[in-house]
């Protein structure tokens, strides 16, 4: 009974961290905060531009090396088929991890500031904050980020795998969108769990709040599906609403 009603918390996290989404745009209006997302706007498009560049040219190659892995004649056009299909998937997963994982350490100091604004708007001044600097900042996103790289990379590899097992397959798709989705909003959690946690306690923190990392995380997978605007857009949305929503958990 325990598990249920834990479940159902989860559940209703998520739904509050993606409806934080709704109330972003208003909050960055009224901050002024469209001038802080100029340089991590710059960050994602170029990255954008470079990942993309490299999904676009490997992905074939995957597929190919893949349908290798069958010796045999017979069936070797429905192999070729589905190394294909899997192979595009991998690396459009891939592509994705990476960049979601570039952008958000290399942000780190720019959205930190961002993130701090929004919580003296609605909390006031807190003087027993951590203050970091423009190093610091940095070099706590990166090592958030190639700790979730790691974590990542070795599930979606898990699930890559067993959407190789029939039936189990038909779920991997939806798995893997949503372990995408925790990474991301662990990531714009982050940006105001500097300020309260250690490292390590901010990783228990975003544990016991899945929910929010996940909720955060599906509208900013789903935002880097329009293309362009999307780019321009995710961090400063995402970032908003995951600010609003650690705040609350926190308090």
């Amino acid at each position: 009974m325990k598990e249920v009603f834990i479940f159902i918390a989860m559940i209703q996290s998520t739904i509050n961290a993606v409806k934080a989404y709704f109330d972003a745009l208003s909050i960055i209006k009224k901050l002024k905060l469209w001038k802080y997302f100029f340089i991590p706007v710059i960050i994602s498009a170029i990255t954008a531009i470079i990942i993309g560049s490299f999904t676009y040219f490997l992905s074939d190659d995957i597929g190919y090396y893949i349908s290798k892995l069958w010796p045999w004649e017979f069936g070797k056009q429905t192999f070729t088929a589905i190394g294909n299909f899997f192979g595009g998937i991998a690396i459009v997963a891939i592509g994705f991890i990476l960049y979601k994982h570039i952008v958000l350490a290399l942000s780190s100091p720019f959205m930190s500031p961002v993130s701090l604004k929004i919580e003296e708007h609605f909390y006031g001044k807190q003087h027993d904050h951590k203050k970091n600097t423009f190093s610091e900042s940095l070099n706590r996103g990166i090592r958030i980020s190639v700790r979730n790289l790691v974590r990542e990379l070795l599930l979606t590899l898990l699930i890559l795998l067993l959407g190789l097992i029939p039936l189990i397959g038909l779920f991997s798709s939806i798995l893997l969108f949503f372990t995408q989705a925790y990474y991301a909003g662990f990531g714009n959690m982050d940006y105001t769990l500097e300020r309260h946690y250690s490292y390590k306690d901010s990783v228990t923190f975003v544990k016991r709040n899945r929910g929010t990392a996940i909720g955060n995380g599906i509208i900013f997978m789903l935002f880097l599906l329009i293309p362009i605007i999307g780019v321009v857009l995710v961090l400063p949305f995402s970032v908003t609403a995951a600010t609003t929503e650690t705040m609350k958990k926190i308090q």
